[in-house]
């Protein structure tokens, strides 16, 4: 079987060939695009990004770096142009959000084992919403791209001790997030807001997207 390396390689003489990089890779694409923004955007996003990835396959150096990491790296680019868009999804970000997340083993499963409600799920959203530019991205490749250090490095074109710093601090703010959400919510105590007239838990219902 080819490497994707390989793929790019043969591609600059048969263009064709480049579909196997798509066939490989549009669903993590796809998918980090998603959790970013919504499934409308993503479409667009991947379909743009494998565009750009096609034109510029000449200029990538197959003997560095993964390919997977250069996909999500202008996925990552392209993505800047609905940051108001993302800031909403990640604010509205929900309980049911969480637990699809988790399923993923991504960096929410931990988050939700300590955030049991929707309103404190809602909060790390916020969180992470608030992120600088830099570090939102370098945290979101890492746990939504599934890409190391070193990956997340390549995709953002900067050093990997740069990485470390910006996914230290991202994870001090959502740490200080959490606990100041268990300071005001304590386990065992409703959490103010997700009750309705009627006594049922809103947070059981996934929100609409």
């Amino acid at each position: 079987m080819s490497t994707d390396s390989q793929i790019i390689e043969r591609s600059r003489a048969e263009p064709a060939a480049f579909a196997e990089l798509y066939d490989r890779h549009h669903r993590l694409v796809h998918r980090y695009a998603a959790r970013r923004t919504n499934a409308e955007i993503a479409d667009d996003v991947m379909s743009e990004t494998f565009l750009v990835a096609f034109e510029q396959r000449s200029r990538f150096d197959t003997t560095r770096g993964e390919v997977r990491s250069w996909l999500l790296g202008i996925a990552t680019t392209l993505l800047r142009k609905h940051r108001r868009l993302e800031a909403r999804e990640w604010r509205s970000f929900t309980a049911a959000d969480a637990a699809a997340a988790a399923e993923d083993g991504d960096f929410t499963s931990a988050a939700e084992a300590r955030l049991d409600a929707g309103a404190r799920m809602r909060n790390l959203g916020g969180a992470i919403a608030s992120l600088s530019k830099g570090d939102r991205d370098a945290l979101l490749l890492y746990a939504l791209g599934e890409l190391d250090y070193e990956g997340v490095a390549a995709a953002l074109g900067i050093p990997v001790g740069t990485v470390r710093s910006r996914l230290n601090r991202a994870r001090r703010k959502l740490q200080r997030a959490t606990e100041l959400q268990e300071r005001r919510h304590p386990r065992g105590q409703a959490a103010t807001g997700l009750e309705t007239s009627n006594g049922r838990d809103r947070s059981a219902a996934p929100s609409a997207r």
